[in-house]
């Protein structure tokens, strides 16, 4: 690992990261800190947000759209976007934008994993269900959504 001499250095290091993905402003500190010792990483991610090549907002919204395509649920996504420094503000600003159904999302998932066992469920088996969804992130009524438009039977 090489240590970053300047801030020219730095700006280079942030701006090749950034060229490959969106960083929020926490992981770009967290990548750029240890390499340039002396530089002050700051400035440099101040310079970076003024001129438009780091947002916290478009990280937050291409992560939401990320997560939402892996089959992720909000309570996850909230739990992730926290650990990578995001407001939960910023976080509700973009699901306005993106007006997102959970509870579909969940019947989603549900019927793509469990679309081949329609067998009469077990206490067991339907337990490990609900742990997979809400590991996922979805809420138990969202859960339960699911359950009920993909196997109606189940009660």
């Amino acid at each position: 690992m090489k240590l970053l001499e300047s801030e020219k250095d730095v700006w280079n290091k942030a701006i090749g990261l950034l060229a490959r993905r969106e960083y929020s402003r926490l992981e770009l500190r967290n990548k750029l800190k240890p390499l340039g010792e002396g530089v002050d990483a700051e400035q440099v991610l101040e310079r970076l947000s003024e001129s438009g090549y780091q947002s916290d907002e478009r990280f937050t919204d291409s992560f939401v759209r990320m997560r939402v395509g892996q089959g992720h649920g909000l309570n996850r996504i909230r739990f992730d976007l926290k650990a990578k420094g995001i407001k939960s503000d910023m976080l509700e600003a973009i699901l306005e934008q993106n007006e997102l159904d959970w509870f579909v999302l969940a019947a989603e998932l549900y019927q793509r994993k469990y679309a081949f066992s329609k067998q009469n469920l077990d206490y067991k088996e339907r337990a490990k269900r609900v742990r997979f969804m809400s590991q996922r992130g979805f809420t138990f009524d969202e859960i339960r959504y699911a359950e009920g438009e993909f196997e109606p039977e189940i009660r």
